[in-house]
């Protein structure tokens, strides 16, 4: 039995992702910081299979429809999760290794609590637009500049806030960045020409970010000096402070540097982080491998399990306290479940009836570029992973724009500004789920001040609106080529 052709209606498309909203808020209230344990998959599930009846009866779909999709969209996240796990093993061997606290400790010391939310901004953006990766950014210098504003009593929302602004405005324009290729290749659009666009709406969106930051850090009440004093003499009691550690941090920028695939250069990076835990921190190995233990026994269930050094600062003792591998299970176990979400959204018809509606509200270049962002927009909230959306914006609007006379980069452009930057403001997205587990930090907590991400979207809109740089096919053949040749 084949599914019905015409795509469902507004109503059963948009029913699903309602109802997600309404159990995802229920979860939250009920279970608060312990929902990631259970109470977001269930709900996922449930309305996965929502949409399996919604697609079953009334867009007749087949029940091996939604195997094939839930199949695929999992295959697709099979590097992510791999990646996660990576991740997870680095965060430990960074933090027991010294090269966390040797971050933080030097950090304390060089950067002014004024301007912290804003340098953090900065160096994100910076280490971004080498890697390429968000992921890769927030999953090492991120984790330190955590624990510098914690020591400097900023909160963890304005703290993960300023981090991912600057990570993802790096990984939206880095030439390194999957993302970037992603939306570039999909529209047709040359990479340093999709790039060079960008940075009208971009730009514009960090200053503001940037202008909000040293704002906050200037009427912001940090904490005492003696405080952060104290906290440095702990961390130097309790690690091995060595500048050799800073080894660690430098080779895996050269391994950045040369370009390495992400899951190569953060598995050496691990390795290096482990041999110095070795070299620098046996003592605390030992202690983690409990009474009888030996170092190596230590160094693995760094990488894979819980730790917690007690010390006599609570802030410092949660501060380096891990999770290692087994810290991303949930989040593993959350990604599985979005995607059989996103699946059986697809499979139902339901993608398709909302790319309907938002091609029919299109009246103009703003509210095109409005439907190409709302269309974005939903595609993360309905599939959970940004590159799918990537691919379904993309597709979606190829023709309309072509038809219509505008350049298709100004749709590889919309297209990362909606899709990109926001997906990590979806609890249940795959960025969202991830650098919520990275950063300790829960999604709700850090979307109010991640700025630039949902500047983005705005700006990208606003541009449109007053027509900066947006050229019309309709101006001329010669002139747009060009201005095509140019780009």
């Amino acid at each position: 039995m084949k599914s019905n052709s015409r795509p469902l209606s507004v109503f059963w498309s948009l029913l699903p992702l309602f109802l997600l909203m309404i159990m995802l808020t229920v979860a939250v209230h009920t279970f608060g910081s312990d929902v990631l344990e259970g109470g977001s998959q269930i709900s996922l599930l449930v309305v996965s299979a929502v949409c399996v009846l919604i697609g079953i009866t009334v867009h007749k779909a087949h029940w091996l429809e939604f195997e094939k999709a839930i199949r695929h969209n999992i295959s697709n996240t099979a590097t992510a999760i791999i990646v996660l796990l990576v991740i997870g093993a680095l965060s430990s061997a960074w933090m027991i290794s010294g090269v966390v606290p040797l971050l933080i400790y030097y950090g304390t010391m060089i950067i002014r609590p004024e301007i912290f939310l804003a340098s953090s901004c900065i160096i994100c953006a910076l280490v971004s637009v080498m890697t390429g990766s968000s992921w890769t950014t927030i999953a090492t210098i991120g984790i330190a500049l955590m624990g510098i504003g914690r020591a400097e009593g900023f909160s963890e929302g304005w703290i993960a806030g300023a981090i991912i602004s600057g990570a993802y405005f790096g990984d939206k324009i880095s030439p390194l960045s999957d993302t970037t290729i992603l939306a570039s290749s999909v529209t047709g659009v040359p990479l340093f020409s999709h790039i060079r666009y960008m940075l009208f709406t971009t730009v514009p969106s960090l200053l503001i970010a940037l202008f909000i930051f040293v704002l906050s850090g200037f009427i912001t009440d940090v904490t005492d000096a003696n405080h952060v004093n104290m906290l440095n003499a702990a961390l130097a009691s309790r690690f091995h402070l060595s500048p050799w550690l800073l080894l660690v941090p430098l080779l895996t920028g050269v391994m950045i540097a040369r370009r390495l695939p992400s899951l190569v250069t953060l598995f050496l990076s691990t390795v290096l982080a482990v041999l110095a835990a070795v070299i620098f921190q046996p003592n605390l190995l030992l202690e983690v491998a409990g009474e009888g233990g030996s170092v190596f026994k230590g160094a693995m269930m760094t990488l894979y399990g819980s730790t917690s050094l007690p010390t006599d600062d609570a802030m410092l003792t949660s501060l380096v306290a891990t999770r290692g591998m087994s810290g991303m299970l949930n989040t593993i176990w959350l990604i599985l479940c979005a995607m059989c979400f996103g699946g059986c959204m697809s499979a139902a018809g339901m993608i398709e009836g909302i790319t309907h509606m938002f091609v029919r509200l299109v009246r103009g270049t703003a509210s095109l570029v409005a439907g190409t962002v709302g269309a974005g927009l939903f595609f993360n909230l309905a599939t959970a992973d940004q590159y799918i959306s990537i691919l379904l914006t993309g597709n979606m609007f190829k023709d309309y724009y072509d038809r219509s006379g505008y350049e298709r980069r100004l749709l590889s452009r919309t297209t990362e500004d909606a899709v990109t930057v926001t997906s990590v403001l979806v609890p249940w997205n795959t960025c969202g789920m991830t650098q919520s587990t990275v950063l300790g930090v829960a999604t709700l907590t850090y979307l109010p001040y991640c700025f630039f991400n949902y500047l983005s979207p705005l700006m990208s809109i606003l541009v449109a609106a007053i027509g900066w740089k947006i050229v019309h096919k309709s101006v001329g053949d010669k002139e747009t080529d060009k201005i095509e040749e140019f780009a």
